[in-house]
């Protein structure tokens, strides 16, 4: 087999969740029952995950913010995957932190995390 056109795209947690939110939609529509496991389960996951509060304009302005960070495209989608809470999580995610980045640049990019990220806990009374 030969790849025609190799051009991709590195998508989101939230991208993969509507992409197969829309599956789901389409499958009883063209018969595609061999995919209703794998569909329910990554979707039940998803929704298990920070990207269940995740929107397009979240995710813009959070990449709008980190720009001048200098991040490259893979530690933007780790940091959007997963936001960090720490420091240490940012060691984890992007390649050299500890060279790349200030202290103060760490806690800023934990600040964004949390603004557009990171859901709001859930108080309870």
């Amino acid at each position: 087999m030969e790849v025609v056109n190799p051009c991709y795209a590195i998508l989101s947690n939230f991208e993969v969740m509507e992409a197969l939110k829309d599956i789901k939609d389409q499958r009883s529509k063209f018969g595609l029952r061999n995919l209703a496991t794998i569909t329910y389960e990554t979707i039940r996951y998803l929704e298990e995950s920070p990207c269940k509060t995740h929107t397009k304009e979240k995710i813009m302005g959070f990449l709008n913010a980190v720009k001048p960070f200098k991040l490259t495209k893979a530690e933007c989608m780790n940091l959007i995957n997963d936001p960090p809470s720490t420091p240490l999580h940012i060691q984890l995610q992007i390649e050299d932190s500890e060279e790349r980045l200030t202290e103060e640049a760490v806690n800023e990019i934990i600040n964004l995390s949390r603004e557009w990220l990171i859901p709001p806990p859930i108080e309870t009374v």
